[in-house]
């Protein structure tokens, strides 16, 4: 089976929840992230920023947006040393503002897709993937893009069979 890589980036704190903010310990993207875990072997890469959004969502969204509309592309706490081992990226993000977080851009524009088999999993509150795929395509050229998984973040305590699924149709499990 080929080696995985899951590179995720995920937002703990204040969140929306369906319609309702809640302070969340763990975020949706790392709860998703968790049940790929433990349906396939994978190493695992956490896209974490140096200097971190807020706590309070309004605000971390007012950074987020400031940071999208300027192209900017956030240090990161550290880079894995390659991804040449690895034949398939499960590349996991919530959305912002229609795409990834541009923290996610960073870890994309480190390092050489092309060959590589990028699988995105995007967690939303209705925005879907957005145009992630079409920023994941113009970032990653030489990359085989597959199917994007959108998830709900409300639902991703119950998201196991979707997920399952969504591996078995791209060759991941059987």
């Amino acid at each position: 089976m080929a080696k995985t890589l899951i590179a995720y980036f995920s937002r703990r704190d204040e969140n929306y929840v369906g319609i309702s903010k809640e302070t969340l310990k763990v975020g949706n993207t790392e709860t998703v992230v968790s049940k790929i875990r433990e349906l396939i072997e994978a190493d695992t890469f956490e896209i974490s920023m140096k200097r971190p959004y807020s706590k309070g969502y309004e605000d971390c969204m007012r950074e987020s947006r400031a940071d999208l509309d300027s192209n900017a592309r956030p240090e990161l706490n550290s880079l894995p040393e390659t991804i040449e081992p690895y034949e398939n990226v499960i590349l996991a993000y919530p959305n912002y503002w229609d795409t990834m977080p541009m923290a996610v851009f960073t870890f994309l524009e480190a390092f050489d897709f092309a060959g590589k088999t990028i699988l995105p999993v995007c967690t939303n509150e209705g925005g879907d993937l957005g145009h992630s795929l079409d920023d994941i395509r113009r970032t990653c050229r030489g990359a085989k893009l597959r199917e994007g998984l959108s998830l709900a973040g409300c639902g991703v305590a119950s998201s196991g069979p979707f997920i399952e699924r969504w591996l078995k149709a791209n060759g991941l499990i059987r």
